[in-house]
């Protein structure tokens, strides 16, 4: 079966006149700014697991754009259910870099208190959940809080973001199933970069790719170029559209790639050559975009060296300030698991207590 794929901004940023969306001009320069601060941001997280002053960092270079342009085309009431690529929506949504930074240093102002790991973010203020490590399990929660939705009559979709090798999994095909026949209002949004950890598309199933599954299911379904800022976000406008009339689930496959590691436990020289990525590389979406804003006069390289200069001082001045913060105290480790701590709760923490004398 053979989907086409929605694309609209080719690598030298010229625009088809095919695309019939028109994005705000603060919009498109937004969503520049935001994946240019994620990239920087991975980067450094990246460089700080290296040296040993966190424990873990994963990157989402090369596939910032799936993030930010579906995130740019959805409205704040929307609920997010990311996996652990997704860090430009949350910047998108005004997450500080100060907070995500406490996040990855995982310290005592991390709002999850230190009981995640790193990049597996989430705020209750910013209706984005927080991202589970086993791959897959949230489809069926985001098949589920949609359907909430729709019972509750609220104006207002889910959008759960996995790879593609979550479709692998169980819970894929049951979170598809339920939406399909409950016609939850939700988007399913697959980042297809190529590979689940080591294994390739090509390894993983015998279908053209994921689209072919949401068909399958019997939902709507597109193909889209995820490094595309145009093409992802008025794809993620129709499907939300789609959702909010009632219509029922839409599966989004936008089609990218890793550019780095799949984590900072992963040596990707091991199962793909640098020929691969170098190809990719002139795919890239931050450099797509850039081209496209400065061939309309809304960019020029003063206002890129202001734009670096300006991230770097951010992130620089967040993780100072997290490196003075101590972890979180032992109290929490009790704290939010009952309405109020149980008796036995209490007294294991009091005995814990023992051996860190002076903790607060």
């Amino acid at each position: 079966m053979k989907i086409p794929t929605v694309a609209y901004l080719d690598p030298k940023g010229v625009l088809s006149r095919s695309c019939r969306t028109k994005i705000p001009d603060k919009v498109l320069l937004k969503g520049y700014r935001t994946m240019c601060l994620t990239r920087h941001n991975d980067e450094r997280m990246i460089t700080l697991q290296r040296q040993g002053t966190i424990s873990f960092a994963m990157s989402s270079k090369g596939e910032e754009c799936c993030a930010v342009a579906s995130a740019a085309a959805l409205k704040s009431v929307d609920w997010m259910y990311p996996q652990y690529r997704e860090a430009g929506i949350a910047f998108w949504r005004g997450m500080s870099v100060e907070g995500y930074v406490n996040h990855m240093f995982c310290n005592r102002n991390d709002i999850i208190k230190g009981r995640q790991m790193p990049n597996h973010f989430g705020s209750r203020a910013l209706n984005i959940v927080t991202v589970s490590s086993p791959i897959g399990t949230k489809i069926p929660h985001a098949a589920g809080s949609a359907y909430a939705m729709k019972v509750k009559k609220e104006k207002s979709v889910v959008i759960c973001y996995f790879g593609e090798g979550a479709s692998s999994e169980g819970d894929f095909h049951v979170g598809l199933t339920f939406a399909a026949v409950r016609k939850a209002p939700v988007i399913f949004f697959c980042r297809n970069n190529g590979y689940a950890i080591s294994t390739p598309t090509t390894s993983q199933f015998g279908s053209e790719g994921v689209a072919p599954e949401g068909i399958g299911h019997g939902i709507k379904t597109f193909r889209v170029d995820g490094n595309d800022f145009f093409a992802v976000y008025e794809t993620v406008q129709k499907a939300r559209e789609e959702c909010v009339k009632g219509k029922g689930p839409v599966l989004i496959e936008a089609m990218t790639y890793r550019l780095g590691a799949h984590s900072t436990s992963d040596d990707p020289s091991r199962y793909r050559d640098d020929k691969e990525c170098r190809k990719w590389e002139k795919k890239c979406p931050i450099l797509r975009l850039r081209t496209y804003l400065e061939k309309k006069q809304l960019w020029d390289e003063k206002k890129e060296e202001k734009l670096q200069k300006s991230i770097k001082k951010e992130v620089d001045a967040a993780i100072a300030a997290a490196k003075e913060v101590p972890p979180p105290t032992l109290d929490s480790l009790i704290e939010d698991v009952y309405f109020e701590p149980t008796p036995r709760l209490r007294e294991q923490l009091h005995e814990l207590k023992r051996f860190f004398p002076g903790d607060e």
